[in-house]
C-alpha cells in the first residue's frame, strides 16, 4: 500500500523523528467528535473522546485505538516513543504517572503527524 505524500515539514517529524514547536499544531486546542489517523498511512490511532487538555502545547490523549501504536525506547533513554503500528511513523511520546486523567497516561502527539476525520451526522 503506498503512503500519502508528505511535505518537508511532515517528513521532518514523521520520518526523521522531529518535534513541532509547542502550541503550533492545528490539533492542540481541537475538540470535535471524530478520529485521528496517521498522516502517512491513514491508520486510525486515537478517538476524540480520549483527547484532553494537558496544557503541554501538543494534542494529548489518554488512550489509543487498540493495537494502533508501537512503543519504543527513545534515543534519549528517558522517554518512550510512539509510532504508528502500521507504517512506523513517528507520532510523539507516551508518559505515565502524571495523574492528568483517571487512566494516568498521556500520549503526547505532534499535530503534523496526524489527520482528523470528523464524525458524520450518521455517526454522531
Amino acid at each position: 500500500m503506498p503512503y500519502n505524500k508528505l511535505t518537508k515539514e511532515e517528513e521532518k517529524v514523521i520520518v526523521h523523528k522531529g518535534t513541532e514547536a509547542p502550541g503550533s499544531g492545528e490539533y492542540d486546542k481541537h475538540f470535535e467528535p471524530g478520529v485521528y489517523v496517521c498522516k502517512r498511512c491513514g491508520t486510525p490511532l486515537f478517538r476524540s473522546e480520549n483527547k484532553f487538555e494537558a496544557g503541554c502545547g501538543w494534542p494529548s490523549f489518554d488512550d489509543e485505538i487498540k493495537e494502533a501504536l508501537k512503543r519504543l525506547p527513545d534515543e534519549d533513554g528517558k522517554r518512550i516513543e510512539i509510532q504508528c503500528s502500521n507504517c512506523g511513523a513517528h507520532l510523539g511520546h507516551v508518559f505515565a504517572g502524571e495523574n492528568l486523567t483517571p487512566k494516568n497516561t498521556r500520549y503526547c502527539v505532534n499535530s503534523i503527524a496526524i489527520k482528523f476525520l470528523e464524525k458524520t451526522d450518521k455517526e454522531k
